[in-house]
């Protein structure tokens, strides 16, 4: 009997469909730099199907210079953008990253890029790549 149950939890386990990545990002849209300036924005879906909240304190890209994660707040009536010096993505939970609200501002741009890759870091570890083809503004 302990053998049958044996190759039944086996079995079980086996056939356990394999859990996917913790984070995933979808919606990924970077714009090109407007004429004669050297910045882009970047907006995005990042979900987190993990049980633990995880924290972006990082985001690199061969194609630029510099990436920081901004929000746009309203302070006496205008609108400016605040640097964010990490974002936290909740557990079993979502950020979006969109026009007006927090954003990614990419500086520094590469000579004639199409496509762009971001590497997520939490610390020191890689948590996440997406690539995208840059979009027109």
């Amino acid at each position: 009997m302990r053998l049958v149950r044996l190759l039944l939890l086996l079995f079980v386990v086996a056939c356990a469909p394999e859990p996917g990545p913790p984070l995933v990002v979808s919606e990924l849209d970077i714009t090109a730099p407007m004429p004669g300036r050297s910045m882009s924005a970047g907006y995005l879906l990042l979900e987190n199907r993990s049980d633990a909240p995880v924290d972006i304190t990082r985001i690199e890209s061969p194609e630029f210079g510099r990436i920081e994660v901004h929000e746009t707040v309203i302070e006496n009536g205008v609108a400016r953008m605040r640097r964010l010096n990490s974002l936290q993505v909740p557990a079993d939970g979502s950020v979006r990253l969109e026009r007006g609200g927090k954003h990614l501002m990419l500086m520094q741009p590469a000579a004639d890029i199409d496509r762009v890759r971001l590497d997520l870091y939490s610390g020191d570890n890689l948590v996440l790549t997406a690539v995208t083809q840059l979009a027109d503004r």
